[in-house]
């Protein structure tokens, strides 16, 4: 692993249910996660996803990735474009420093509007044979 590596995209369906599990799962109670009615009176086409349970998807992508022995030590992420029903969110990263076990990650998620989602992840990766995996 080598700054400039590329991580294989993660393609995932965004749904109805995805987006109200995922507020439900972080006590996130806005009605724009789980009322469409309410989300339209407040301006948007429908419900959206929160940013916990983006979060938690950026997190997926890169312990899927990197192994159940990594540890996200910094997430800093920023939203754009919302994720509605229907949306499908590609996950990419870009490796941007190793540091022995310790990795920097450039995150973006797209959807059809647009970045949904970009950052930089800093974790810590398991270490096998004296250099971090994979």
């Amino acid at each position: 692993m080598a700054p400039g590596d590329t991580l294989p995209p993660l393609r995932i369906p965004i749904t109805r249910t995805l987006i109200v599990s995922g507020a439900i799962a972080s006590r996130d109670y806005q009605d724009v996660h789980h009322d469409a009615e309410a989300a339209r009176a407040k301006g948007s086409p429908d419900i959206f996803m929160n940013i916990l349970t983006t979060n938690g998807l950026v997190g997926r992508y890169l312990t899927d990735h990197f192994g159940p022995g990594t540890v996200l030590r910094k997430v800093a992420i920023r939203l754009g474009a919302p994720n509605y029903p229907g949306d499908t969110m590609e996950l990419t990263g870009t490796v941007t420093e190793v540091d022995g076990a310790v990795v920097r990650v450039r995150v973006a998620g797209a959807n059809r509007l647009g970045h949904h989602v970009t950052g930089t992840v800093t974790l810590t990766v398991p270490v096998t044979g004296g250099s971090a995996a994979p």
